[in-house]
């Protein structure tokens, strides 16, 4: 966006330069698990809800495996090393919502010493059916999904797309 001013009636925060594409914002997940299984969700204090590590994709070529990575260790203090991509979800823009892009990685498993550094709430280290239970309805459809398989899902809107095969 270099010459664009924000603020200054040119163009206003969000909007497009004339002729430029339209950007669609891009965010990654991360699924990390204990050695027991049990998935790492997190509640936030600037969003309602429980949720899993993650965040959007900043605009200097970051890559969504960096953003993953980036965000474990913001939000958790938690190194991730390794991933799989399990999911990606395409999100229709809606009323008060932004549409875009996600990615979920699974992460694996952590071992106690990388959760040691955390004060966890009982609910934030959670067997998978608990804590599908608490997560938001769109984060909890691409984990059920992105976990009742090990290749990778492609949904929209949280949901399977017709004529799209997945390989089991």
């Amino acid at each position: 966006m270099a010459g664009v001013s924000i603020g200054t009636g040119e163009l206003e925060l969000n909007e497009v330069a004339p002729g430029s594409p339209p950007g669609i914002p891009v965010s990654a997940g991360a699924l990390v698990f204990d050695r027991a299984g049990r998935l790492l969700i997190l509640k936030p204090t600037y969003k309602s809800g429980w949720t899993i590590p993650g965040g959007v994709m900043e605009a200097d070529g970051e890559t969504p495996w960096d953003t993953c990575r980036r965000e474990v260790l913001e939000e958790c203090a938690i190194e991730v090393r390794r991933g799989r991509l399990a999911c990606m979800d395409f999100r229709r823009p809606g009323p008060g919502r932004t549409g875009g892009v996600r990615f979920l990685f699974d992460c694996g498993r952590v071992g106690e010493a990388a959760l040691a550094g955390i004060v966890l709430q009982p609910e934030e280290i959670s067997a998978l059916a608990d804590a599908l239970d608490l997560l938001r309805p769109p984060i909890r459809r691409r984990v059920r999904a992105a976990t009742s398989r090990r290749r990778l899902v492609y949904l929209e809107d949280g949901r399977p797309v017709p004529g799209v095969r997945h390989t089991r």
